[in-house]
């Protein structure tokens, strides 16, 4: 994403006019319905449930076909609820006996109607499959082409094969101004720069959500160049990262650059028209860990299309190794933009994403290598901080990502019993603490505290789902899956703002994403299947916000950084959470 505390003074304005909001009937801005819902739909045999957010009298719901006009459910509204975040007051609708798939919309007496929804049996096929082509749409390097992208093909941006290693990153063999080549990979965010950090965790969710749901991921196509090649396409996608990532290792000692980046962060154009000079910058310890990591993960996952891939899993571990080895013997080597601009030039003033509390990193570096090579020597770090607390995962904050190894790892014969009963313990807990805090007035369980609600708070939205899916897989309780499902109805629209936070999906999603492309192609619709970052009262964009209450705090223009950027890390979690969640149902 772009730095989080730095305005993009390139950020061209944007003029919307009304005619041009109505020259697509779908893409429209309207006002906000106060009846919140899955703005998609419903399966047939799971909850429905709907939210009026306004202090209306009336106690009485109807839902109606949409095609007959016929009634085929009347309800009673709960008793009003106010919301711990907002000053909004709700009341719910439950119309979960209502199972006949169909179309249909919801009517309220002194209100009016809803957005029309869907009850079937696949009703989140489309946008699963949606968020996961998201990550075609971010590639570096290569055009998409019309038969793979639609209207939004474009030309290659970015090729990166030209790229100078910066004064910071200046090391034996390889100079300042020493020229690397470092394709592929995906834009991070809105803006087109390449960040191994933001990678780790994008990558290990992705990989994740293939391991834990294999069978699922097999029969999907994306529609992908290389859609076919006898590779899942959710590997073919994560493929096309880990390729980038594996240029960012200098060979000479086995450390990892930070990012690959312009100085600068661009105006809002198409990436093609981008012709700055890139860079690689100074290694860092985190870096290391999050490549190692992933690459130790990789290892395992391609290890299984070594026909498709000859030699791919090996080459991941022996750079996982290798970075390992370089993170010991420089424990403590932190990215600090702002320090380093002093020092060296040009100042590089693009996403800094620094963390410099890395227990956690050598926690899942230490687990991921344990678990592929089982090698005592990843033991001590590993017994070291095996102890530590977790927490839902986020890009600086990855130790929950171990135990998610360790749970899927518990006949590897790595793990200790008790390592193992206490990593199952702490996730169901953590899991039924989701479900006692969750925001009442939304039925969801996102909205635990004012702090779910942040730079990226969409993400935390798509982690909970995670975890509350990765509980239900060992217990087979419901209240899991079905909590998870909460959070699935949250993203699509029954939420504060009525936003279904998706690019491309549900009645009214987001039309200006802080994102690039979308803003430079000269098409109305922005890139479909991004995940903005939601409702964020930090506002550090100081966009200009309609509502500034934490559940509320957002707004859709390309100006608010802060609340409707897009980012890689964003996409994954909801990767996993819909997909999951469409596998189980």
């Amino acid at each position: 994403m772009d730095s989080a505390n730095v305005l993009n003074k390139l950020l061209s304005p944007v003029i919307v006019t009304a005619a041009l909001c109505c020259a697509q009937a779908g893409f429209a801005q309207q006002s906000t319905s106060p009846i919140r819902l899955n703005q998609v739909g419903f399966f047939p045999d799971a909850k429905k449930i709907a939210v009026l957010a306004n202090n209306t009298a009336s106690n009485e719901f109807y839902i109606i076909s949409e095609k007959s006009k016929d009634t085929v459910y009347k309800g009673q509204l709960s008793a009003q609820i106010k919301s711990d975040y907002s000053s909004l007051t709700t009341k719910t609708a439950d119309f979960s006996t209502v199972k006949k798939q169909g179309k249909y919309y919801m009517f309220i007496p002194g209100v009016g109607n809803s957005y029309t929804f869907s009850i079937d049996k696949n009703v989140l096929e489309d946008v699963s499959k949606s968020v996961m082509k998201g990550y075609y749409y971010q590639r570096a390097g290569m055009p998409l082409e019309e038969k793979y992208a639609g209207k939004w093909h474009r030309a290659a941006g970015y090729p990166d094969t030209k790229v100078l290693v910066h004064p910071s990153a200046a090391g034996k063999g390889r100079p300042a101004g020493f020229v690397i080549s470092s394709p592929k990979g995906w834009f991070d965010a809105g803006d087109y720069n390449k960040y191994i950090i933001n990678s780790g965790i994008t990558v290990a969710t992705l990989l994740s959500a293939y391991e834990d749901y294999p069978e699922y991921y097999k029969k999907l196509n994306l529609n992908l160049p290389e859609s076919g090649n006898g590779l899942p396409d959710i590997l073919n996608e994560t493929l096309y990262n880990l390729d980038w990532m594996l240029t960012m290792q200098d060979p000479n000692d086995g450390g990892v650059y930070a990012k690959c980046t312009d100085a600068d962060f661009n105006a809002m154009i198409l990436p093609e028209l981008a012709t700055g000079t890139r860079y690689v910058v100074q290694k860092s310890t985190p870096a290391a860990l999050d490549f190692a990591a992933d690459m130790a993960y990789a290892a395992r996952v391609f290890k299984a299309f070594e026909k498709q891939l000859p030699g791919y899993s090996d080459k991941c571990l022996a750079a996982a190794k290798s970075a390992w080895d370089w993170a010991e013997q420089h424990p403590d080597v932190y990215y600090d933009q702002n320090a380093l601009n002093k020092n060296f030039d040009p100042d590089i003033t693009t996403g800094g994403y620094g963390d410099k509390n890395i227990k956690d990193e050598w926690l899942w570096a230490a687990t991921e290598l344990l678990v592929t090579t089982k090698d005592k020597q990843y033991t001590k770090v590993f017994n070291e901080r095996i102890n530590d607390a977790v927490s839902i995962p986020g890009w600086s904050n990855v130790g929950m990502l171990a135990h998610y190894t360790i749970l899927k790892n518990q006949d590897s014969g790595v793990f200790s019993a008790v390592v193992i009963d206490k990593v199952k313990s702490a996730a169901i807990a953590m899991a039924d603490k989701l479900l006692e805090s969750g925001n009442k007035a939304f039925a969801t369980v996102m909205g635990q505290s004012k702090g779910d609600y942040n730079w990226g708070s969409n993400s935390v939205a798509g982690n909970q789902g995670i975890l509350l899916l990765k509980v239900y897989a060992m217990t087979r309780d419901k209240k899991y899956l079905e909590g998870a499902l909460a959070n699935v109805d949250y993203l699509l629209g029954r939420n504060a703002t009525g936003y279904c936070f998706i690019t491309g999906a549900g009645t009214k999603p987001p039309l200006h994403p802080h994102h690039r492309p979308s803003e430079g192609d000269g098409i109305v619709e922005p890139v479909p299947g991004l995940v903005v970052g939601g409702p964020n009262p930090g506002m550090q964009d100081k966009s200009y916000y309609p509502f500034t209450e934490p559940e509320t705090a957002y707004t859709d223009i390309a100006e608010s950084y802060a609340s409707n950027e897009i980012a890689i890390n964003w996409n994954a979690p909801v990767v996993y959470l819909l997909n999951g969640v469409n596998f189980y149902y």
